[in-house]
């Protein structure tokens, strides 16, 4: 778990420094879900939440902040000063799991829980704009 909270540390300090539009287009389909992030045999739940905020959710029941951006093909966690980065190539579907290695040198196994349905295409306002 420590390792998960350093490296989503690291990822989200950087991400940061990104604009607000070029997170907004990635990882839509999991901002508020749930996903299972397993480690090293110890799975924490990761919600990315609206905005850029981050909860990990430990084995033991604790709840850590942090935060998230994902562009340029990464997801990036930041928790307690460290950051964590994963390619991100493709959206989550709700129970495949993805093995991905991070930019800290651990293997990763994410399951994504539910999704976001995707947004409608040319969906307009309610004043047609």
């Amino acid at each position: 778990m420590k390792s998960l909270m350093v490296r989503v540390a690291v990822g989200l300090a950087a991400g940061t420094m990104l604009p607000a539009a070029a997170m907004a287009q990635m990882a839509t389909e999991v901002i508020g879900q749930p996903i299972q992030v397993t480690t090293n045999g110890v799975s924490n739940t990761v919600y990315l939440d609206p905005g850029g905020a981050l909860r990990i959710m430990t084995p033991g029941g604790n709840t850590v902040p942090g935060t998230w951006t994902a562009a340029n093909g990464q997801l990036c966690l930041a928790v307690g000063g460290g950051q964590e980065c994963v390619p991100y190539a493709q959206p989550f579907q709700a129970g495949q799991p993805l093995t991905l290695n991070s930019s800290c040198g651990a293997t990763e196994t994410w399951l994504a829980q539910s999704t976001n349905a995707p947004p409608m295409q040319g969906e307009r306002g309610e004043r047609g704009r």
